[in-house]
């Protein structure tokens, strides 16, 4: 009998694979949560005590940078949590600087008291503005609130007995001083308004921060997502379009009245037209749509870039150098700054609520797809 001999298989090894890192999981309430949450507020603490500790042109930048997040928190509100494009903000931060401003010079209000009129002023006409959203959305919906933001200095140019026209609003240095209780004189009311800004801006984003997370936040997170599967949820749809748009309008209202105690002069040509709402719009891309923390990243873009564009090159070559880098930075990050290091950290960490499925089945949640 005869054997044939069969070649042996030879099998290849497998190349090796290199394990994923896992990543770090952060249950939210729980003792290190709390601690990044301490070490964050720390971080922020020292980072205001060095910038109050800067010259007075630099506080100034600051300042201003604190206003214009709290208008962005507001717009984000509408544009990125509820999805109703808006380009017409400009209207309500105006709103709010000349309800201020006409409160202080014709009726000598306290600039502090005259915040909460203006927020409820800003309110009401963001509700009515809200309106055409429950039947028109998108581009056409953009198209209205352009039309409110363009109108808006052509109305204060006619109301010249109250605004005082195309000449605009001064308010003496004397009504702005900062409050007694604060033992800071008329010379240090940059000082004041930065601290003021400040803590607004902290006050708003935790507002912003509960509001979203509540039921409305999801309401209206889900007409933003689809608004046929809301509504056949039980979302009031009309309801959450009008009240986003209001207390967006509120938010910018009051970003607008502590600009109208920084600033002190007014004019429809200043910083209520139609560039404020371009400026505020891209603010909100260019930190992160529907973030957090992204409304604050995107007004120290639009704060600073173009003022160190403008140190680095000069004339119209500023502009052009300064518009290259807007296009660069949504080219590369399209999510925004802030949106895009997120992504970025979800590799390494995860938060996770404390009440999320895989905890309670004390399973790791699922990788996300890379």
């Amino acid at each position: 009998m005869t054997t044939i001999d069969t070649p042996e298989k030879t099998v290849a090894p497998r190349p090796s694979r290199t394990p994923k890192p896992r990543r770090r999981i952060v249950v939210e309430g729980s003792a290190k949560h709390r601690g990044i949450q301490a070490l964050s507020a720390l971080l922020v603490v020292l980072f205001l005590l060095w910038a109050a500790s800067q010259p007075l042109f630099r506080v100034g930048q600051f300042t201003n940078v604190f206003i214009i997040a709290i208008a962005i928190v507001g717009l984000n509100l509408v544009t990125g949590y509820t999805g109703l494009l808006s380009i017409g903000h400009s209207a309500f931060f105006g709103l709010g600087a000349y309800t201020t401003g006409i409160l202080i010079t014709k009726y000598e209000f306290a600039p502090m008291s005259t915040i909460p009129v203006a927020v409820v002023l800003s309110f009401v006409v963001g509700l009515a503005v809200g309106l055409p959203s429950l039947r028109i959305k998108g581009l056409y919906l953009a198209l209205v609130t352009l039309a409110v933001g363009v109108s808006f200095p052509e109305i204060v140019r006619r109301a010249e007995d109250l605004t005082g026209g195309a000449t605009g609003l001064v308010i003496r240095s004397r009504f702005l001083a900062p409050p007694e209780w604060t033992g800071l004189v008329r010379a240090e009311r940059g000082i004041w308004m930065f601290w003021l800004s400040a803590v607004t801006l902290m006050l708003v984003m935790l507002l912003a921060r509960f509001l979203v997370r509540s039921r409305f936040g999801l309401a209206m997170m889900a007409s933003r997502d689809h608004e046929i599967a809301a509504a056949a949820n039980g979302v009031n749809v009309a309801r959450t379009k009008i009240l986003a748009f209001g207390i967006s309008g509120a938010i910018t209202g009051l970003a607008g009245s502590l600009f109208a105690q920084y600033i002190g002069a007014l004019s429809p040509d200043g910083s209520f037209t139609l560039l404020k709402s371009i400026e505020l719009v891209t603010g909100l891309v260019l930190g992160g749509i529907a973030t957090q923390i992204g409304p604050v990243v995107g007004a120290f873009a639009v704060v600073f870039l173009p003022y160190y564009t403008a140190s680095f090159t000069s004339g119209p070559l500023s502009g052009v150098v300064f518009g290259a880098l807007l296009i660069a930075i949504v080219f590369v990050m399209p999510e925004g700054i802030v949106g895009r290091l997120t992504l970025l950290s979800r590799k390494v960490v995860t938060f996770l609520p404390a009440d999320h499925p895989s905890r309670r089945k004390g399973e790791r949640p699922p990788e996300e797809p890379t």
